[in-house]
């Protein structure tokens, strides 16, 4: 039968035709699974693994540091860290480009600080900058479309409260370096990890840092965050509570920055301790640096400034630097002269300003003399005359055996990295180090602190504590305990007594009678320490720095700063129930009497200050407020 518009088509033609199509349908299939798998295989692997579910980790804040009251030392603060995922960038010559204009870097450098990871490392973050200021998040933040792999994360920041104070003794934090990454304790750490380098900081290191947390998040293919799936909370680090006192502390460094008008800027140290304990209630270092600009990362530029510095700011000169003590090292003499028996408090010497010894003439500091003085009267005066006289009788060995039994010329113990020894020398010491014999005359020198003899400002404060307490020798406590970030103590750090002095409390007594002249009497060198309210017993050192005949005769702001003489002042109150010992130097300070002493004074009184009691506020007078029918019968 004849249809209009064609015939059927027969079975055969259909079934070749349903089977091309299906062969055609296969073809394409084909074609295209050859193009993902083949072609494109590499590329969209790529893709598929940047547009996936990543781990990131979120870094912990770092735990509290307070000073023995409670107050906050160092704390933290939020910050914006901005990063690259090496494995997200898509052009990277573009991409760095953008962030030289927007951060005003070398695209050079961050490239190479990126550099070209392989395996698992192209999934690790690089920070470029740990915190980004302001105006330069808002830029980056409007560009952040263009900038595939670039993200900013919101981290915590290390803050120290009061800026510069006690900079030597918190420390500084930088970056882990590839060394210290394998060492055992640094285990679970990565390259680019911030830990304490110096000081407290790196001390406590594993108690500060605190646990890391996690974040499970999906991200698109330009490695943006998308949905974060699960998220597990970082844990603070713990706290330090340290045995510092923070108004002391403020004092000690007052007291360096506090210069007269045309006066270089002072350089030195203060160590404040607690006679009976040996807590240290301030330790102050000058010239000193902002540990702020370590958090985060210090530029190269202040990096260099403080490395290339002359006058080594990075350096604690408290235990970090020894200095020859002048007559700060008499009284101690003065303990071994009695103990030994070669003077009594009736012995006497005819200072008549030089002492003559072999073929050499030893000079007083005071050309005239101090005439007849006994032990009291030389240390008040420092006659340098009745120490020659007696040192000598002494010997340099048995003076170096008592100095180190007061702590000094050996380490103190204190829990910080790089104290050095100083020296107290002996005649078995020059042989070593010089391979000749110990002369007579040089125990001359010995005996008023010159020569060989070389003391940290943090042995001088133990020495004078021990004076004061007795005759122990207590190990400077710089943490109290360490607490959770609950405030829950983890461990208590005890009190240690470190040695004790071979000294009977009746010639101790002798010596603290002549240190409390030297401040509170007519004629003692010291008067510039007293504090209002309160007897203060002490001794003030100059130690020579280089002999040089061209600047003899010269006023003191003549001489260059570097050829000037040292300053000391060891002290401790009160006088008659002493409590408190400082060690105060000034480098280059040219006098005991006018530099370091009234430094001491104001560490001082700032404890003193904090012994007394608080003065109650005296009470207002509370007024009854009128009411509204009031002020309108009063016409107001």
């Amino acid at each position: 039968m004849d249809h209009l518009g064609g015939q059927d088509l027969p079975i055969d033609g259909r079934l070749r035709l349903s089977a091309a199509l299906i062969v055609l349908a296969f073809l394409i299939f084909g074609l295209r699974l050859f193009q993902l798998q083949i072609i494109e295989g590499d590329d969209l692997i790529a893709r598929s693994q940047r547009n996936a579910v990543r781990t990131l980790r979120v870094p912990a804040p770092r735990g509290e540091i307070l000073d023995r009251h409670g107050a906050q030392v160092a704390s933290f603060r939020p910050a914006r860290e901005l990063r690259v995922l090496p494995d997200d960038l898509a052009r990277r010559d573009v991409t760095f480009a953008a962030l030289s204009q927007l951060l005003g870097r070398d695209a050079a450098e961050m490239s190479d600080r990126v550099g070209e990871p392989r395996g698992s490392r192209r999934f690790v973050p690089v920070s470029l900058d740990r915190d980004l200021e302001e105006d330069t998040l808002a830029r980056v933040a409007v560009h952040g479309w263009a900038l595939p792999g670039v993200s900013i994360a919101a981290v915590p920041r290390r803050h120290y409260i009061e800026g510069r104070l006690a900079a030597h003794l918190l420390g500084t934090l930088g970056e882990i370096r590839g060394d210290q990454l394998q060492k055992p304790q640094y285990e679970g750490y990565r390259g680019g990890d911030e830990i304490g380098q110096t000081g407290l900081e790196s001390r406590f290191e594993a108690h500060l840092r605190g646990r890391e947390g996690g974040r499970n998040v999906i991200v698109d293919v330009a490695g943006r965050e998308v949905e974060v799936l699960e998220e597990v909370a970082p844990v603070p680090g713990g706290r330090v509570v340290l045995a510092m006192d923070l108004a002391m502390q403020r004092a000690a460094e007052a007291g360096f920055l506090d210069v007269p008008d045309g006066e270089p800027p002072r350089m030195g140290a203060a160590v404040a301790l607690d006679v009976h304990t040996g807590d240290i209630l301030a330790m102050a270092s000058f010239p000193d640096y902002d540990p702020n600009a370590f958090a985060g990362g210090i530029d190269s530029e202040t990096w260099k400034g403080l490395v290339d510095d002359e006058w080594k700011p990075l350096r604690n000169r408290a235990i970090q630097n020894h200095y020859p003590p002048g007559s700060i090292h008499k009284p101690l003499v003065a303990a071994a002269l009695l103990e030994e028996g070669v003077v009594d408090a009736t012995s006497t010497v005819n200072c008549k300003g030089s002492f003559r010894f072999g073929n050499r003439s030893y000079r007083c500091w005071k050309r005239s003399g101090h005439g007849v003085v006994n032990l009291k009267t030389a240390i008040q005066r420092s006659c340098d005359v009745y120490f020659y006289t007696y040192g000598v009788q002494l010997g340099i060995d048995r003076m170096g055996e008592y100095m180190r039994a007061f702590g000094l010329g050996r380490r103190s113990g204190i829990d910080l990295a790089g104290e050095q020894p100083g020296l107290a020398p002996d005649s078995a010491w020059k042989q070593r180090r010089f391979g000749e014999p110990w002369y007579p005359g040089e125990t001359v020198s010995a005996s008023i602190g010159q020569g060989y003899n070389l003391y940290t400002p943090m042995q001088l404060a133990v020495a004078y504590a021990a004076v004061a307490n007795g005759g122990k020798v207590m190990r400077p406590r710089l943490v109290l305990r360490l607490e959770d970030q609950r405030g829950v103590t983890e461990r208590h750090y005890p009190v240690k007594e470190a040695g004790r002095v071979p000294v009977s409390e009746a010639h101790l007594a002798q010596v603290r009678a002549g240190l409390r002249a030297v401040v509170e009497e007519p004629g003692g060198t010291g008067g510039r320490a007293r504090v209002a309210g309160i007897e203060v017993a002490g001794k003030t050192g100059t130690a020579q720095v280089v002999r040089l005949e061209q600047y003899e005769g010269l006023e003191d702001h003549e001489i260059p700063v570097r050829f000037r003489d040292h300053a000391w002042f060891g002290a401790y109150a009160p006088a008659d129930d002493p409590q408190i010992a400082v060690g105060v130097f000034v480098e280059h300070g040219l006098h005991g009497s006018s530099a370091a002493a009234p430094i001491a004074a104001r560490v001082i009184e700032a404890w003193w200050k904090g012994q007394q009691p608080p003065t109650p506020t005296p009470a207002v007078a509370q007024l009854e407020t009128p009411s509204v029918e009031e002020r309108a019968r009063a016409g107001d």
